[in-house]
């Protein structure tokens, strides 16, 4: 029970840095629950938790919802996450996982010195970023930095980043835990930590959404891809480890 709270303390923390960075905790929260439990039931347990995470960011920020991205970028991502989620038991995630966190320090990198480009918000862009970061959110349990390069490059305000983020994640996050729950991946154990996760994403999404107001567009687009290279150079180190 102390390593649960703990447990419970450090994914307040990811939740509020998840919220303020844009694209939610997963990028940071599947490490932190890797320290706690074996990484099959770590997907089972991120699943879960970013069920209320998505509903704790939709209720604070619904009203940035874009319609035109849920649909063409979000379909692709639920489609997509059930098929990564599917051949969680036939692919090496770990292998995947740092050939992910490559493309992504390359791609972030790329977006530090070209912060004011503007990737063109077409039908094409818009299902291939679903396609992936669905795919990959199944698979190795954390898609949404590829989401979070895709929306970032369109230079979106953060209120419609989040809000529009939260609804796709809710899609993704849902599909694949009815999946990982029917695939072993959520014991009955665990049942006791959804009362604190649920309390979790609440209270780490208002403290999030709080200290948004004092970041203006320009500073919230380089915290996002700042974020993104911090944890994928700290994942893909911890992989040689």
């Amino acid at each position: 029970m102390q390593e649960y709270w703990q447990f419970y303390a450090l994914a307040l923390l990811c939740e509020i840095i998840g919220t303020v960075s844009g694209f939610g905790s997963s990028i940071l929260f599947v490490p932190l629950a890797s320290m706690f439990f074996e990484f099959k039931y770590v997907l089972g347990i991120t699943a879960v938790f970013h069920v209320f995470s998505n509903l704790s960011k939709i209720f604070f920020f619904h009203k940035g919802i874009d319609k035109k991205i849920l649909l063409k970028l979000g379909i692709p991502a639920v489609l997509f996450v059930a098929i990564g989620a599917f051949l969680t038991t036939f692919i090496h995630q770990k292998k995947l996982e740092l050939a992910m966190n490559i493309v992504l320090l390359i791609l972030s990198i790329y977006l530090v010195f070209n912060i004011n480009k503007k990737l063109k918000m077409s039908n094409k862009n818009l299902v291939i970023g679903g396609v992936t970061s669905g795919f990959l959110a199944g698979l190795v349990g954390t898609g949404g930095a590829i989401r979070g390069l895709v929306l970032t490059s369109f230079n979106l305000e953060k209120n419609i980043f989040l809000a529009t983020s939260a609804m796709i994640d809710l899609g993704v996050d849902s599909t694949r835990a009815i999946i990982y729950i029917n695939n072993g991946f959520f014991k009955k154990e665990f049942l006791i930590t959804i009362p604190f996760l649920i309390l979790v994403s609440v209270i780490g999404t208002w403290i999030g959404k709080r200290i948004l107001v004092y970041i203006n567009e320009v500073l919230f687009r380089y915290i996002v891809i700042f974020t993104i290279i911090i944890t994928a150079f700290f994942q893909a180190i911890n992989y040689f480890r």
